[in-house]
């Protein structure tokens, strides 16, 4: 590699990762399974190196990174689930750079940050999902998690879907050996969330009846062309529009074809990785880290104390409570 190549700390989930090599960037990803925190001093011993940059890529657990403001490298917050945690703005102000996969909370993270430090950064389809021949088996498919305590609008909308639509099938397993098996694949999105399940349900090449939402749908797709929409948590329109779609074998190849081959040109991880490296090199360009350290945000710090001392109170662990406790009273 050249002396040009930056190393990353990548830490928490993959998404996109593996693809930043290509973009010129050596990355040492350091994995979270459960609750825990990092320091600059803990991601230099875990790496074996002073990482040029440090990437949380959400992992929708507590702050793992402690004292981001004061990491003296570039930083990037990878956000995914903000319409669950809403103190996610907060701590992404603590970083240099923020990529926001949904496009109507941008505003809530840019009145964080200074203007030109966060994009909108769309979910996408693992290179693994592809379409392939298989007996189609369900009629109307929807393949992931359902449970009364865990997902409790999804079970209840589902169990008034089964009402109108008695061949509803539920299932959980691989999305690439399950959707291909469906003649239409069914996406519910509880809280209004753009999210992955669209983008790899057409990556396998499936017929996707998905809710009407916001968050940059209509921006990335058209309704009739790449899939079919139904009116949110409406079991009778998302009922009448798979029995439309079942009626119509040469609409399902068209929308499924349409479909797969828009997420294939434009939303893969290439894609997206293209896209954050070209926002890291910004960073680095603009010279971040050296201005962020030489003018400290007060009243950013501030906020974060009261945001860390939260998690010392409700973390459930001894050891993080303990650390975020110290970061909350550290002086600077």
């Amino acid at each position: 590699m050249s002396q040009e190549t930056r190393t990353i700390a990548w830490v928490g989930g993959q998404f996109f990762q593996a693809r930043m090599e290509a973009e010129g960037f050596r990355v040492r990803h350091i994995p979270i399974l459960w609750p825990e925190t990092f320091t600059w001093e803990d991601i230099v011993a875990r790496c074996g190196c002073a990482p040029d940059a440090v990437v949380y890529a959400d992992r929708s657990m507590p702050p793992p990174l402690l004292g981001v403001e004061r990491f003296p490298c570039l930083t990037a917050f990878y956000c995914i689930d903000s319409h669950i945690h809403g103190w996610y703005p907060l701590y992404a102000g603590s970083f240099d750079l923020c990529a926001v996969s949904l496009r109507d909370h941008v505003e809530r993270f840019a009145a964080e940050l200074p203007p030109g430090r966060v994009i909108w950064l769309p979910p996408c389809a693992e290179d693994r999902y592809q379409p392939h021949a298989a007996e189609k088996e369900f009629d109307l498919l929807f393949a992931g998690t359902v449970d009364p305590e865990t997902t409790p609008q999804r079970h209840d909308f589902l169990k008034r879907l089964s009402a109108l639509f008695p061949g509803l099938a539920v299932r959980q397993g691989d999305f690439n050996q399950l959707l291909p098996r469906a003649r239409v694949v069914l996406n519910i999105a509880e809280r209004g969330d753009l999210n992955f399940r669209v983008f790899e349900a057409l990556a396998c090449g499936a017929c996707l009846l998905t809710p009407r939402i916001a968050n940059g749908q209509a921006e990335l797709f058209n309704d009739g062309e790449h899939f079919a929409l139904y009116e949110p948590d409406d079991a009778a329109d998302a009922a009448a529009k798979a029995r439309a779609l079942l009626a119509d074998g040469s609409q399902r190849k068209a929308l499924a074809l349409a479909g797969f081959t828009l997420v294939n040109d434009a939303h893969r991880p290439a894609h997206r990785a293209q896209a954050f490296a070209a926002l890291l090199r910004q960073g680095f360009d603009e010279t971040l880290v050296p201005r962020r350290l030489a003018h400290p945000n007060a009243a950013l710090r501030k906020r974060l104390r009261l945001m860390y001392l939260h998690w010392a109170e409700n973390s459930g662990a001894d050891a993080p409570s303990a650390r975020y406790l110290a970061e909350a009273q550290a002086k600077n």
